[in-house]
């Protein structure tokens, strides 16, 4: 029996292109996307489309991750991340916005821009199926698509009015290929600070590169300019178990042992959740390459 068109993917259909042909539009087709030439990609159960084409680079978070993630975000400890990307989305767009947010896990930052704008529709990119049961399932206007961020997007030129990355990789040339010229790009990630009892507790944990702002500015400032940056930093105070959830929920999941995951009782209970948003115009025109070219795309920090 064909799974049911998600209406929210529905609302988004027109921005999506075959990822085999780059060009050709995808329609519904008995449970299924397909393009005029044939080209045919499932629609799973939970809501998600799948297009993913060839070897995937990356599997994304995995089921324990995810279960993490969702976990922690339920606990509000990173509502004031979700509100100033929400805010700085609403303050430079209409109603009406598309919204896309790439690396979006569960939807929940997407979920917050959509909340304020309340015309607006939203398409979040990941890779990680089990993240994207969830992401179907965040907002009532918000679709979910399986892609790898690294890749060219399988979305059509100027199409979206904001690129949202909160702690995702980044690929500068495919943000700005996909934004309408008076688009915005919102780019969120951690300082320094963020999170540092956490580390000074567990040195297995992935740390922040002191460079990462300036990688960052060399990626994007071929393609975009910085309009206005926001500071967010505040201590939260956390229970054991959302001690162990939000670091099972990042990449420091991988390389931390067993013990670390599993006696809360040598953790810190407050820590700093210090991030830096910026939001970015698109320059006039596209400063290096064709869409997919250097700069390469900028690995994110998952947290």
């Amino acid at each position: 029996m064909p799974v049911p068109f998600p209406p929210a993917l529905d609302l988004s259909l027109d921005l999506l292109r075959c990822p085999a042909c780059r060009t050709r539009r995808l329609h519904p087709d008995h449970g299924a996307l397909r393009c005029p030439m044939g080209h045919t990609f499932d629609i799973a159960r939970h809501g998600y489309a799948g297009l993913l084409t060839g070897t995937r680079a990356t599997s994304g978070d995995d089921a324990a991750m995810v279960r993490a993630r969702d976990r922690f975000l339920s606990t509000g400890s990173y509502a004031p991340i979700r509100e100033v990307g929400a805010r700085l989305a609403a303050d430079a767009v209409s109603e009406q916005a598309t919204v896309v947010e790439v690396g979006c896990g569960t939807g929940y930052y997407l979920a917050g821009v959509l909340d304020q704008l309340s015309g607006a529709r939203g398409l979040g990119l990941d890779t990680s199926a089990r993240a994207l049961r969830l992401a179907a399932r965040a907002h009532d206007r918000a679709a979910a698509v399986a892609w790898d961020v690294f890749r060219p997007f399988p979305l059509a030129d100027g199409t979206a009015d904001v690129v949202l990355d909160v702690f995702a990789p980044r690929n500068p040339a495919e943000f700005h290929r996909v934004l309408r010229p008076t688009g915005r790009l919102i780019v969120v990630r951690p300082t320094g600070r963020h999170l540092a009892e956490l580390r000074g507790h567990v040195p297995a944990m992935v740390t922040i590169d002191p460079a990462k702002e300036q990688r960052l500015d060399r990626a994007l400032t071929p393609f975009f300019e910085a309009v206005v940056t926001e500071q967010v930093e505040y201590t939260a105070t956390l229970s054991g178990p959302d001690v162990l959830d939000l670091m099972a929920m990042t990449p420091s999941a991988r390389h931390v042992s067993r013990a670390d995951l599993s006696d809360g009782g040598t953790l810190p209970d407050r820590v700093t959740v210090s991030v830096l948003a910026t939001a970015y115009r698109t320059r006039w025109r596209r400063a290096v390459g064709p869409p997919g070219a250097l700069p390469s795309p900028q690995c994110g920090e998952g947290l």
